[in-house]
């Protein structure tokens, strides 16, 4: 059976939707008294839903001091011969992505004990990438994984295509087609000779193995090849990496109608 997919009317609803069901999830977790650990891109895809679990929050009270922010992926450079972490005040810095689109706004007016504290953002880190892999099964795994697809190669995260089924998290080397398609994710870059050539991601065993659901987004026209590849897979397909959400127990795409029936 190909994967599951949910066909919204606009780009807006679908983002709706998503934000709701982290909302959900988010107070279940709490009233149970547990984490609620959430897998989350730094891409354009998901920006808007966060926006909205900031306002639904807030409306409905829902607490966030539980939530657990799990980055998918993180740019790194070279330093003294070795990989080290972008500066978090740069512009594409997965920090400053989650502090400010995620972080920031869910901790708007809270009092400091009911905000989500720093030790539950959780980027993985070019010294011991595998080390986020083992944190999340320590903690039972991830209650919801937000996914997003490259436009031009379906790269998730940063697994480009020809990522094995069996990769963790790691420090890769990024293909010309994912570093063009960030051109569009990070305007500020003049050029694709300005976007980093390295980074670590979350590997495909990772989001395959460690999320209990995992949703692709896949909002407007651009999305409509990734909409065409990963809605009739059955499996893991190593050319178009996002198609892992067919690997997941309980994955689903998410997508509106200018990527269902546009053209790319």
């Amino acid at each position: 059976m190909s994967v599951r997919s949910v066909v919204f009317a606009t780009a807006e609803d679908l983002a709706t939707q998503t934000a709701l069901e982290i909302a959900r999830g988010l107070r279940a977790a709490a009233s149970a008294g547990r984490r609620y650990l959430l897998g989350c891109p730094s891409g354009r895809s998901a920006t808007r839903t966060f926006r909205l679990l900031a306002e639904v929050v807030a409306e409905r009270r829902i607490p966030v001091s539980g939530l657990v922010v799990v980055a998918l992926d993180a740019y790194v450079q070279t330093a003294a011969g070795r990989f080290v972490p972008v500066p978090a005040d740069r512009h594409h810095s997965c920090e400053r992505y989650v502090t400010t689109e995620i972080v920031g706004p869910l901790n708007r007016g809270l009092r400091p004990a009911d905000r989500i504290p720093a030790a539950q953002i959780w980027v993985p880190g070019p010294d011991r990438p595998a080390d986020l892999d083992a944190r999340i099964r320590e903690h039972g795994g991830m209650d919801l994984l937000i996914l997003a697809s490259g436009s031009g190669d379906g790269h998730v995260g940063f697994n480009g295509p020809g990522s094995a089924r069996l990769g963790v998290t790691r420090v890769v080397r990024l293909e010309d087609s994912t570093r063009r398609d960030n051109l569009r994710t990070y305007p500020a870059f003049g050029s694709v000779g300005e976007v980093p050539t390295h980074g670590v991601t979350m590997g495909i065993a990772t989001m395959a193995d460690l999320a209990h659901r995992a949703v692709l987004l896949l909002p407007g026209a651009e999305k409509a090849a990734a909409f065409r590849r990963v809605r009739r897979c059955r499996d893991y397909d190593p050319e178009w990496p996002s198609s892992v959400v067919a690997a997941c127990a309980d994955g689903v795409v998410y997508a509106d109608v200018s990527a269902a029936h546009g053209r790319d």
